[in-house]
């Protein structure tokens, strides 16, 4: 008898597929297929994004369009407008026509072009900044007021220190806090020097140069390199820069040409023993004569109305802001306008970073240098 075990077909296996190798050069025309495409990708994307750029640029907003914004709603025809001078008094900005300077003396031309505006407050609150910035500002608040006949108003906030008090030594009137941080008259120009911690590292810097001075407060000569002239001629325009802060104080504190002699007051004879460099609060400076009137911004404001003959709180505020420089925000993530490592002195003043140049004289507070 047969074993049925031993009669059965064995399961039949299925066949594995035979490997056909590929025609010879398909894979060399693949990869030059890919590289092309991806080639033409890379081309077709630079060129989006150049185009895309362009027309980015092509619509930044122009920076004249300045747009006016109602602090206060009031009488139509009898305007104040609000200058506000915030921050470190700078030339610097994110586009060339987006920096302080030039803000305010187009928000000054617009105030001058509107026979409805009939006085400008300007709101400081600045430590101060560069001499170039501050006399700048200084010299357009003067023209305003002999070309219109409008007078400017200076309101200190919280510090109105060295060049912020430079800004407003031409106001007609000027009104602080009882608190406000000023004065601080005084010029500082400051240089780190390099040259130790080069020695330490074994790096040397070669230089070439076309006079004896052409090389002054260079952070890689050693200190005692300065000689006795270079401090000289250094302290002699310092001097000559301080020079011109006074007298910037004086005619801006003493002409009565521009002043308002109703609630003007004289500048004390001996204000200038207290224009060392030392801060003052605005009740010092009310003794002293460098401010007229002790008060707020409401305070500045109805000053300012009454001395153009406007009723009490019936003015219009009004506030001319700059256009958005889209472009310099992303310009913002392309490059730094930030000088290079090393070149800088960093001070903290509780806001946003910012740098001071080394060699460059600035109307500032000096208490507010790091340490």
């Amino acid at each position: 008898m047969s074993d049925p075990d031993r009669d059965s077909t064995p399961p039949v296996l299925p066949q594995q597929p035979q490997y056909q190798p590929r025609p010879s050069g398909a894979g060399r025309w693949v990869f030059i297929f890919l590289f092309f495409t991806l080639a033409g990708m890379l081309l077709l994307g630079g060129w989006l994004v150049s185009s895309v750029g362009e027309a980015m640029d092509s619509l930044a907003a122009p920076t004249d369009l300045y747009t006016e914004t109602i602090v206060r709603s009031g009488d139509t025809a009898q305007r104040i407008a609000v200058v506000p001078v915030t921050g470190i008094i700078t030339s610097y900005g994110l586009g060339a026509e987006q920096n302080m300077v030039t803000r305010i003396k187009k928000q000054l031309d617009l105030a001058a072009a509107d026979e409805r505006i009939k006085a400008v407050v300007l709101r400081i609150d600045s430590p101060g900044g560069e001499v170039l910035a501050s006399d700048e500002i200084h010299n357009a608040i003067v023209e305003f007021q002999a070309d219109t006949g409008k007078p400017v108003i200076a309101s200190m906030g919280g510090m109105a220190a060295s060049g912020g008090y430079y800004v407003a030594a031409p106001c007609r009137l000027i009104v602080a806090n009882k608190l406000t941080i000023t004065g601080s008259i005084g010029v500082i120009m400051q240089s780190i020097n390099f040259h130790g911690l080069m020695d330490k590292v074994g790096v040397q810097a070669v230089t070439f140069k076309s006079g004896a001075n052409k090389d002054m407060l260079s952070p890689f000569n050693p200190p005692e390199a300065t000689s006795d002239e270079q401090k000289k001629i250094l302290q002699d325009f310092i001097d000559s820069t301080y020079e011109q802060f006074a007298g910037i104080v004086e005619s801006g504190r003493e002409k009565k040409d521009h002043r308002d002699t109703k609630h003007a007051k004289e500048l004390a004879a001996d204000w200038k023993d207290y224009a060392d460099g030392r801060i003052l609060t605005g009740a010092q400076a009310l003794e002293l004569g460098m401010v007229d009137k002790l008060g707020n911004l409401d305070a500045a404001i109805r000053l300012a109305e009454d001395v153009v003959g406007i009723t009490k709180d019936t003015a219009r505020l009004v506030r001319h802001d700059p256009p958005v420089d889209i472009m310099g925000i992303f310009r913002l993530f392309g490059k730094s306008s930030t000088p290079p490592a090393g070149s800088t002195v960093k001070i903290d003043l509780g806001l946003n970073p910012i740098s001071l140049r080394p060699g460059l004289p600035y109307y500032i507070a000096p208490h507010l240098f790091a340490q």
